[in-house]
């Protein structure tokens, strides 16, 4: 059994920092549990680039008895995307032994900075919806989404040749979420059975028009009198998320760093002592790139 050394304590906790922060941040996350994150987690530095491929388009050919194969020169798309964020939330815990001693502590500190974070990932991704032109803008500024809204949505990604197999999602604000609610073929159960209960008593709207439907604070707005919604429908290989490991400190520096991976999504949780203020530093950070993969798979939403 090894000896219980300051050094062996030291990174017992931020070991335990560590395993408390992922899971707070994979629940306070919506865009960032929808997207693609297929990206293996490898060590980068922020300003890299990495290239995602694109698989090209093929055509049949019928080939007639005796006749000969027709090779295709397709070329393969490629979308980057540049890890341009290394997002981090630190705080000091005075007295760490303490916090050691009641988790619920631990909890108390790490719940804040793990959410900024949520935070600030979600409005990154919803922000790309400005990218998305393939597919003309569905809804009107200022109004109300309708069920016809929603059907030249869905209609839009289909014919963008979305694969069926591949699940669609709506993600909307409060606002646009409530009148969902409320739309009357979708929020009644003689109308829509027991998804229709489930809209008018647990407020919960599931499924419109193939779309799994999500709501987020982070949904962008711009203009005024009518302010436009920017809600996004889109399928999962539209956008990326792209996460990359820190590098470790230095040795020798006096700052301690765990991983904490989950999913190819991926955070830092480093330690290092304060002279100043005589208490332990924690910082939790990340770096990430998010970009548009496919535009033809994203439609914006307006209301």
């Amino acid at each position: 059994m090894p000896a219980i050394t300051s050094a062996n304590v030291a990174h017992a906790i931020v070991k335990l920092v560590a395993v408390d922060a992922l899971p707070a941040l994979m629940g306070n996350l919506v865009m960032g549990n929808l997207v693609n994150r297929d990206f293996e987690p490898t060590l980068a530095q922020a300003g890299d680039t990495v290239n995602v491929p694109i698989p090209p388009s093929l055509v049949a050919n019928n080939i007639a008895e005796g006749g000969t194969v027709q090779p295709q020169n397709p070329s393969l798309g490629n979308a980057q995307i540049v890890l341009n964020t290394h997002a981090e939330a630190t705080f000091q815990i005075p007295d760490v032994t303490k916090v050691l001693a009641v988790p619920d502590l631990l909890k108390l500190y790490m719940q804040p900075a793990v959410v900024a974070l949520a935070e600030k990932i979600e409005s990154d991704l919803l922000g790309l919806y400005a990218r998305f032109t393939a597919n003309p803008p569905v809804g009107t500024p200022g109004t109300p989404v309708t069920e016809a809204v929603i059907d030249a949505a869905e209609t839009a990604l289909f014919q963008a040749k979305v694969p069926a197999s591949e699940p669609k999602y709506l993600v909307v604000d409060a606002a646009t979420y409530s009148q969902l609610r409320q739309i009357p073929r979708f929020s009644e159960f003689q109308t829509a059975g027991e998804a229709g209960l489930r809209a008018l008593v647990d407020g919960t709207v599931g499924k419109i028009k193939d779309f799994y439907v999500f709501r987020s604070q982070f949904v962008h707005k711009t203009g005024s009198a009518p302010v436009t919604t920017h809600n996004l429908a889109f399928a999962r290989s539209a956008i990326g998320l792209v996460i990359r490991r820190l590098p470790q400190p230095l040795p020798g520096t006096g700052a301690i760093a765990e991983y904490a991976e989950l999913g190819n999504f991926g955070m830092r949780v480093v330690m290092s002592y304060q002279p100043n203020t005589l208490a332990q530093q924690f910082t939790v950070d990340v770096l990430y790139g998010v970009g548009v993969l496919r535009n033809n798979f994203g439609v914006q939403v307006n209301s």
